[in-house]
């Protein structure tokens, strides 16, 4: 079992991946078979090294497939005043976007030592 895993930034929302995983995301342009790229990777954790980004990990990015577009389950929004014959219902269903997480690729830092040989 791999526990390699990443923190990822996407749709105003945070989500835990692993490879092999499928999360469900906002709506990503795309047709199915694509893939996608993460560039916003808050955290990781490769081979039980933990790199924290400030905010976000200069060169990590995770890949990933789409795997399905589809629109999630409806919800229902009611707005009532009393006393005033106010009454609004509406429903709302979200565009979203099934990810199959392929990669977790991790850049290594350049040290000062590559920096003072070249």
């Amino acid at each position: 079992m791999n526990s390699d895993y990443a923190i990822i930034a996407t749709g105003g929302k945070q989500y835990r991946v692993r490879e092999g995983d499928t999360i469900d995301v906002e709506k990503l342009a795309g047709e199915i078979g694509e893939l996608v790229q993460f560039d916003r990777v808050l955290l990781t954790s490769v081979g039980g090294q933990v790199s924290l980004g400030k905010p976000s990990l200069e060169g990590a990015r995770v890949v990933g497939e789409i795997a399905n577009q589809f629109r999630g389950p409806k919800i229902t929004v009611f707005k009532y005043k009393p006393k005033t014959r106010r009454r609004v219902k509406k429903g709302h269903r979200q565009q979203l976007t099934s990810v199959r997480i392929r990669n977790i690729a991790v850049q290594e830092p350049a040290t000062a030592d590559q920096h003072a040989t070249e």
